[in-house]
């Protein structure tokens, strides 16, 4: 147990300097965001905006695009955007892959040297992944309220406040999910750089299959497959999303994905 607790207390100081640039970098996202939103409003812009989407975009979003192009959609940006959300799936495949990592440098060797078990590795690791992903969100959450506090106006920012915690909620389900899929090839391969590209073509795969079954109905089914399928922000944004059976099945995936590389992990040669 002691022992399991020094390994987590030195995978946080290497993940340190990370987590801090991450931190900073959701946070100040979410302020320009939020800033950008507040003088978009005051132009009366979105509408203009708007209509210099071409028109296969305009297919593509439907009647989302009147969701996007709101003083409401621009400031809960950064909880749909592709490059955010590729970001943060990417630091979680990265935190989840930390096994591998040490096998390829053979740390683990002198891990096992010590009195800890290899079920203490993979929950030392799920730990990590949950609490990384936990301060990443918060520190998003924080952000985008206090910028909704102290830059916007009080009745746009009354349209956003009620939806941010679910947002956020939502985010670190699919946030925790990826990780714990980029978990299972990391409990079996010798190299990070394996288990990375492997979790990241999954992430990049899904999140592909799912936007294109949003304008070709015969991969609909497939699509319902991919965790991001279960991650809408503009839904949750006009309310016409399921949050609950969403987050059920985001805890189901990752609760499986724990268990089998806690199996993996413990059955395989080091």
């Amino acid at each position: 147990m002691i022992a399991g607790l020094a390994l987590l207390i030195h995978s946080l100081r290497r993940t340190r300097v990370f987590m801090l640039a991450m931190v900073g970098l959701v946070a100040g996202v979410q302020v320009l965001f939020v800033l950008a939103a507040e003088s978009l409003q005051q132009f009366s812009a979105f509408e203009r905006i708007a209509l210099l989407f071409p028109d296969f975009v305009r297919q593509l979003l439907g009647s989302s695009l009147i969701t996007v192009m709101s003083f409401r959609g621009i400031a809960c940006l950064g909880y749909f955007h592709v490059a955010i959300v590729a970001v943060l799936v990417g630091m979680t495949i990265a935190i989840a892959t930390e096994p591998a990592a040490e096998v390829e440098t053979r740390f683990l060797d002198f891990v096992l040297a010590h009195p800890v078990s290899r079920q203490w590795i993979v929950f030392r690791s799920i730990l990590l992944l949950m609490g990384c992903v936990a301060v990443v969100v918060t520190a998003m959450l924080v952000s985008t309220r206090a910028a909704l506090h102290w830059l916007a106006a009080p009745e746009n920012s009354r349209a956003v406040f009620d939806v941010v915690p679910l947002l956020s909620l939502n985010l670190a389900a699919i946030l925790i999910c990826w990780g714990s899929i980029a978990m299972v090839p990391a409990a079996l391969v010798h190299r990070r750089s394996v288990a990375v590209g492997i979790a990241g073509f999954l992430a990049a795969a899904s999140y592909i299959t799912d936007l294109v079954s949003q304008v070709w109905q015969p991969l609909r089914g497939v699509a319902r497959l991919s965790p991001f399928h279960y991650y809408n922000a503009l839904n949750l944004i006009t309310g016409n999303a399921d949050p609950g059976r969403d987050l059920l099945v985001l805890a189901c995936i990752a609760g499986v994905c724990f268990i089998l590389a806690s199996l993996l992990f413990c059955r395989r040669d080091l």
